[in-house]
């Protein structure tokens, strides 16, 4: 037997990318499935080889395997140029998809979810309570993460995701498509042994996965000496704690649970007679959170017939009905604020036991009992001020084509995405917060119909086919909702709208927005010898949130593919024994993106005065009605290989470029507007793109599949608008986010230490302290880096041995920065570890200058506490900037999971007809990260284009989940 070794290098700087590849000749490997078909745009199935764009699927086995609540999170490492970024505020929090970096500066740069032919709405993060579309981010008390809409999905239901990341790929979807597009197969009924009835429950215990460094020395008090009783200070700067003979409690592990996790999935699929099959399936999840008193729970109900029908089989149709509701109970707030209440958790001293305060805090109606007189127990709160939101979501789709002949035929396809969300929170009386209620109601439907007509022959012309399709779609979206809040109850614990003093307050919130497209759109494949392929696309869209004259804009689209080991076979009979399988692509495509509803015309909006009296008031933005959309520009060329049909690679290079970026510049509000809706900026983004496939054993008892994708991004902001050199994105307190000319997407600029700047001084580069011997702030801000990775990757190892399987992911980030609030809170209260080196807390002089009356440095002699310097650089809210930004690179191993399956021979006698049992470990070790305990994935504003910024969020877990799965 003959052997080859290939050796493959995705990044030198990863100890793990250096593999060596074993392979077999072709006399004793099967042939590789060159003719794949796979699912693209509307459905359309072709052979994976004539598409000219990059092209990614997942199998849903694969997101079944991760185990995780929201399927988004399973696609993190799986997929090249995606970045997931999560929310961290618990499992029902929202997660953020982006594919080849955001091409948006302010708008949405998600890829479009489609779901069977159906767009699915993914909004994410906190809801906009007015039709201006603006998020209640704010850094003290933002609105609640209410997750996203892909968290709504039964990873079991899952048949395949498609990804299609370039715009020629994604451009039939046109505006909303200008950001890629997931396409969700989901299951059908096929015949199967037995019963065709698969029954599987799993079991999963959810504990902290990172906790922020802390110094484990020094306890309650100030200055080295115990605070006395009913102290409104809680810091952490008092004596040692085995000095003072003192116990140190973990209170984070003593507050947050074992969350418990439970599934039960039961589907039934099989085929019904000649031509129709049926899939249904009911999953119930129930997420009891580490949270105390937070839950999540979801149930799913599917119902999917495919069917071929008539003379000669010539009907098809598909109808599903999918129905979800899900639940959430006291979700967690984040933010500066009372409502959060992980930072009394997190900030409290070491040597005071969180448990001591438990007892009668966890009724309705208590006072809260804290160390300090005003503060507010954890445990009051998680009892006390309380959330619960309800979702019932429909999503409807039938699909019906006729096939004329065998080369012409016509389909419809009707969809509907559909949900109805109440949601309630209560803050109760007994603390320092105000006695509260909010309610709202909210409606959300899409309807989309689509129509279409397709003609194909091969050999229409000697060696030369093709086909053609032509389309047309109506789609229209609404979102009505209510939003009532008040502070100002008039009978404590009353939770009514009308139990308020705050009458201007009534249904003080409430929005309806209202979208139409429609569209025209085709699609051109000319194709010879089954070699050569050209696709041409082009779209063209009428928007209702555009004027008249500029309502109607297009998207063109040209790809191409040449399967040169095909070429080679068909001219002259020449095969390779090494490379199987290879072809070229090339694509380009214009897309882009639309104005949202209602920022068009300047209209009044109808409000009240506190006492009641009926008043009008502008939006304080200005709209131009001249405006037209954003484009996206994108290009990409690339290869697939294959190996000896074992190694299979496919290398990307893509670059986009979104121009007419629809952006809101600020204005002197003496002219009655904030700002001015404008349309300029030029935002690129290029890279590369490699995903490795290769079965390195592959025997009949045992296997070894390496699965591994690396991304390369450079993003730069080419142009805004006019002399603007820097467009704000986000800010929290004194540390904001930009887009900035000739830099990456997402500077961070914040204030720095205070250093001497004359790079002629003897002195540049020392801190200047003051007299007092203490670190200086800057009194403005400068940049301090960007939040844009500059490569992501993964790499998956699955093993089987007979009928055990055993498999583990590693992933990561390269590079781009974050700002941590949480490392700033602990440094303030004395909790940081860098706030006791080594474990002590010595006086110390800082190697630094103090600035002279008359001129010039003078070298520093003043002595310092570690409590002086640390209340100098955590100083306001977030302190300086610099001490904070932390590189956001880091590699884990993502998942581990092991399952054994029972040989099919011991249940000859039962009606079982399989049974397999498996271990998943999910978030198992952090490889690398330079964030002292912090994870670089935890995102405060979700919904926001700044997700460099981390601000007390809840710690992220590490769950075990226990799987059996039968079949009968």
């Amino acid at each position: 037997m003959n052997r080859t070794i290939v050796k493959v290098g995705l990044l030198s700087s990863l100890f793990f990318c250096l593999t060596g590849l074993s392979a077999q000749n072709t006399d004793s490997t099967k042939v590789g499935k060159i003719d794949e078909v796979v699912v693209t745009a509307y459905g359309v199935k072709k052979e994976k080889k004539t598409l000219g764009y990059s092209f990614q699927d997942v199998k849903g086995q694969a997101l079944v395997d991760a185990k995780e609540t929201n399927v988004t999170n399973a696609l993190v490492g799986k997929v090249a140029g995606m970045q997931v970024i999560k929310g961290g505020f618990g499992p029902a929090s929202s997660s953020r998809i982006n594919l080849r970096g955001f091409n948006s500066l302010k708008g949405d740069s998600q890829p479009l979810i489609v779901v069977d032919g159906v767009p699915l709405s993914n909004s994410m993060g906190v809801k906009p309570k007015q039709n201006n579309g603006n998020y209640n981010n704010d850094f003290w008390n933002p609105d609640l993460d209410m997750g996203n809409g892909l968290n709504d999905i039964n990873a079991e239901d899952i048949e395949s995701i498609s990804v299609l990341k370039g715009g020629a790929a994604s451009a039939l979807y046109g505006s909303r498509g200008g950001n890629g597009v997931i396409l969700i197969t989901t299951k059908t009924g096929k015949k199967k042994g037995g019963l065709g009835i698969t029954y599987s429950t799993n079991l999963g215990f959810e504990t902290i996965f990172m906790k922020p460094d802390m110094q484990k020395s020094f306890g309650l008090g100030q200055n080295g000496i115990a605070n006395p009783a009913n102290s409104e200070n809680t810091s952490s700067w008092g004596p040692s704690i085995d000095g003072a003979n003192r116990q140190r409690y973990n209170n984070l592990g003593n507050f947050f649970k074992t969350g418990i996790n439970t599934q039960h999935t039961l589907n039934f699929q099989e085929n019904l007679g000649e031509g129709t099959s049926l899939y249904t399936s009911f999953n119930y999840l129930n997420d009891n959170s580490q949270i105390p008193n937070s839950k999540f729970e979801r149930f799913n109900l599917m119902a999917k017939m495919n069917s071929t029908f008539g003379r000669e089989k010539r009907w098809t149709s598909e109808v599903k009905v999918q129905y979800i509701s899900t639940k959430a109970k006291n979700r967690p707030a984040g933010g500066r604020g009372d409502g959060n209440y992980y930072s009394n958790i997190l900030l409290m001293p070491q040597d005071v036991d969180i448990r001591n305060y438990r007892d009668g805090q966890t009724q309705n109606n208590v006072m809260s009992n804290w160390i300090s007189p005003n503060g507010i127990n954890p445990y009051w709160s998680a009892y006390n001020s309380l959330n619960a939101d309800k979702k019932d979501r429909a999503l409807l789709n039938s699909y019906l084509k006729y096939q004329f002949n065998d080369w012409l035929s016509a389909d419809v396809r009707l969809g509907t995405d559909f949900y109805a969300l109440n949601a309630d929170a209560r803050v109760w009386t007994g603390s320092s917060r105000r006695n509260a209620y909010a309610t709202s109601e909210e409606k959300f439907y899409e309807n989309n119909y689509i129509a279409s007509i397709t003609a194909k022959q091969d050999n229409l012309f000697g060696k030369w086919g093709g086909s053609f399709s032509l389309y047309g779609q109506l789609m229209e979206t609404r979102t009505k909702a209510l939003y009532f809040s008040t502070q100002n109850l008039i009978v404590p614990n009353v939770f009514s709208v009308t139990n308020t003093s705050d009458l201007a307050g009534i249904a003080n919130n409430e929005i309806d927005i209202w979208k139409k497209i429609n569209s025209v759109f085709g699609a051109l494949e000319i194709n010879y010898d089954g070699y050569w392929f050209i696709n041409a696309t082009f779209r063209n869209d009428w928007s209702s949130t555009l004027s008249v004259e500029n309502r109607s804009y297009s998207y063109p689209a040209l790809s191409t593919s040449l399967v040169l080991t095909e070429m080679l076979n068909k001219l002259n009979g020449t095969t390779s024994k090494t490379l199987t399988f290879a072809k070229l692509r090339a694509a380009y495509a214009s897309t882009g993106n639309g104005l949202n509803p209602y920022e068009l015309y300047n209209v009044y909006r109808l409000a009240a005065d506190p006492t009641g009296h009926a008043i009008l008031g502008r939006v304080k933005t200005l709209y131009d009605p001249t405006l037209q959309a954003e484009k996206l520009k994108t290009f990409e060329v690339g290869a697939d290989l294959k190996f000896f049909n074992r190694l299979s690679l496919d290398v990307s290079y893509f670059v986009n470029t979104s121009v007419k970026q629809l952006i809101n510049l600020p204005m002197n509000p003496l002219s009655g507007y904030d700002n001015m809706k404008v349309s300029g900026g030029k935002l690129h983004n290029s890279g590369i793109e490699v995903v490795l496939n290769t079965d390195i054993f592959k025997k009949e008892n045992f296997s070894w599949n390496v699965n591994a994708n690396f991304s390369k991004l450079k993003s730069e902001v080419k142009e805004l608008y006019g002399s603007i050199s820097k467009y704000p994105l986000d800010g929290f307190d004194n540390v904001t986010f930009f887009a900035e000319l000739n830099k990456p997407f997402g500077v961070i600029y914040g204030t720095k230490f205070l250093r001497v700047e004359d790079a002629n001084d003897p002195n540049f580069g020392k801190l200047i302290v003051g007299a007092n011997g203490l670190p200086q702030s800057t009194p403005d801000q400068h940049y301090l880096g960007d939040q844009t990775p500059r490569a992501l990757f993964g790499l998956t190892n699955s093993f089987s041995y007979k009928n055990i399987g055993l498999s583990f992911q590693v992933d990561g980030r390269i590079g781009g920065k974050f700002y941590s609030s949480t490392q700033s809170a602990l440094q303030k209260v004395g909790l940081a570890e860098d706030t006791a080196p080594g474990g002590r807390r010595d006086n110390f002089v800082l190697d630094a200058v103090v600035q002279q009356t008359g001129g010039g440095y003078a070298s520093n002699t003043k002595e310092i506490t570690q409590q002086d310097y640390w209340a100098a650089v955590t100083a306001g809210n977030l302190g300086i900037t610099e001490q904070n930004i932390y590189d956001a690179t880091n590699i884990r191993l993502r998942n581990v999971q092991v399952s054994y399956s029972f040989p099919k021979s011991i249940f000859q006698k039962f009606a079982l007809q399989s049974a397999k049992v498996s271990f998943t470990a999910n978030n198992v070790w952090m490889i690398y990260s330079k964030a002292k305990g912090i994870d670089p994935e935890s995102v405060f504003a979700i919904n926001s284009n700044a997700v460099g910024f981390e601000n007390l969020s809840f710690p992220t877990t590490r769950s075990y989940l226990f799987t059996i799965t039968l079949g009968f």
